[in-house]
Parts: C-alpha cells; sequence; structure tokens
C-alpha cells in the first residue's frame, strides 16, 4: 500500500512498503512552480509513483527529477518520467552526469551539480551537496531544500521495517538496529566507511536541519545536526570500530 505524508509546506513523502523486502521505498514531491521529484523507484515502480504524483500535481508538468546515485531505487524510472512529463530533466551530481546517466537516459541531458550549486523551483531553493560514497557510489549527492531546511538524505538514516512516516522521536536505534541487520546479511558492506565518511557527515550535520528525509523509513523532524552525528557514531562503532576521533574527522 502506498501512503502520502506532507512533511513540510507542500513536501510529500509518498512511501510503499513492500513485505517481502521488510523495506519501504520513499519518494519525495515538492509541489511548487517547477515541480520536484527526489528519488522515482525502480521501474516496476513506476505505475504506483506515478499515481501517486497524480494525485498531487498533474505529472506532465514535473520538472525535475532527483537523485542521490546511480541505483534502481534512486533513478531506475528517470526514462519513464522523460516520458510521462515532456519538460522534465534529471538533477544528480556531475559526475553521475558524466560516467553514468546521460547514456542511461540519453533523452535529455541531465542538470549535472557541483557541491554548493542552487537552484529554484518557484518559492523553494535546493542546494546540491556532493557527498562521494555517502551513502554510497562515487557519484552520490545528497539535496538540501534552504527554504524548508529539509534533508533529503538517500540511504543516510536508513531503517528497514513498516514505520510512521514522520516522527519527533529519535531513530538512532532503528538505524543502528537496521545496520547490524544489514552487516549479517548477503548486502554487508553496502555502505563504504573511512575517515572522509565522518567529515562528509560533520559537513552535512552542519547544515541544522529540520528534518531528514530518508528513503528508507521514518522522516525524522527534529534536530536534524544531532540525528546526523549521531549516526555517524553509529557507522563508527558498526564500521570503523570506533577507530575515528572527533579530532581526527576535524
Amino acid at each position: 500500500m502506498t501512503n502520502i505524508t506532507e512533511i513540510a509546506p507542500d513536501t510529500f513523502r509518498i512511501s510503499t512498503y513492500f513485505p517481502a523486502f521488510g523495506l519501504g521505498f520513499s519518494q519525495f514531491l515538492i509541489r511548487d512552480d517547477e515541480p520536484l521529484l527526489f528519488h522515482t523507484g525502480g521501474r516496476a515502480m513506476f505505475p504506483i509513483v506515478h499515481e501517486a504524483v497524480a494525485s498531487l500535481i498533474d505529472p506532465a508538468k514535473l520538472r525535475w527529477v532527483g537523485f542521490s546515485h546511480f541505483e534502481a531505487d534512486e533513478c531506475g524510472s528517470l526514462n519513464e518520467w522523460y516520458e510521462a512529463a515532456p519538460d522534465s530533466v534529471g538533477v544528480c551530481s556531475m559526475v553521475g552526469k558524466m560516467v553514468s546517466v546521460d547514456d542511461f537516459a540519453p533523452k535529455r541531458p541531465a542538470k549535472g551539480m557541483v557541491d554548493g550549486e542552487e537552484f529554484t523551483t518557484g518559492s523553494h531553493t535546493f542546494r546540491f551537496l556532493h557527498t562521494p560514497h555517502v551513502p554510497h557510489n562515487w557519484e552520490a549527492g545528497l539535496l538540501y531544500d534552504t527554504t524548508t531546511g529539509v534533508l533529503f538524505s538517500s540511504d543516510v538514516l536508513h531503517q528497514n521495517g513498516d514505520v510512521e512516516p514522520l516522527t519527533f522521536d529519535s531513530v538512532t536505534d532503528r538505524a543502528r538496529q537496521t545496520l547490524t541487520e544489514m552487516q549479517a546479511s548477503p548486502l554487508a558492506g553496502y555502505l563504504p566507511y573511512g575517515l572522509e565518511t565522518q567529515k562528509t557527515l560533520d559537513r552535512i550535520a552542519g547544515l541544522k536541519p529540520t528534518a531528514v528525509a530518508t528513503m528508507h523509513g521514518s522522516v525524522f523532524s527534529g534536530n536534524g545536526e544531532r540525528a546526523i552525528l549521531e549516526y555517524a557514531q553509529v557507522l563508527n562503532e558498526i564500521l570503523g570500530n570506533g577507530r575515528y576521533t572527533a579530532a581526527e574527522a576535524a
């Protein structure tokens, strides 16, 4: 079942839970003069996501299709959106555009962005954050809405399970449990980890987001800086065996 929740003004979480995977997949629609969809879901999810978007806007008027990195749940149905929304353009890192995205979706060149670059959709201004290997992949990046303070964090704060759409309570324990489960599964190692990981998460936390909108799990609303720093500590403990100190990451 697909659920739609407004997590910030004109910012909607579209989420579908798959019991077979024990995992929810979320996309985020920003309803504005130039609507933006962050995450597409895989190709098989396109009819579901398209129907949900249609309940909020005219899908043909979608202008921007953003995503963190080149992976099916991030941008698998980009080509389908290019067909459904004739003026839509992908938004990703410049690295992603150059090495994968424009080859995968040649109908229209993607908008390749560099760290700190901003663009507007009308009432909202978005800042692109280049975050290589956070959550994973060389071309990874995150999107920060400077207007609402929402950070679209991809797999950062990933939580398994059928959870509430929006929470004001800490999700750190859930994220810890999820990472422990992943490390004990065939998907172990899905998050690369090193000193640069800590530095990147510290930089993201410094934005002090008011909400952290992860693809998998509840959107956390509250002290986003603390949530991300706690998440970084979880990664350090589980993946880094606690070897990095705050001073080393500075």
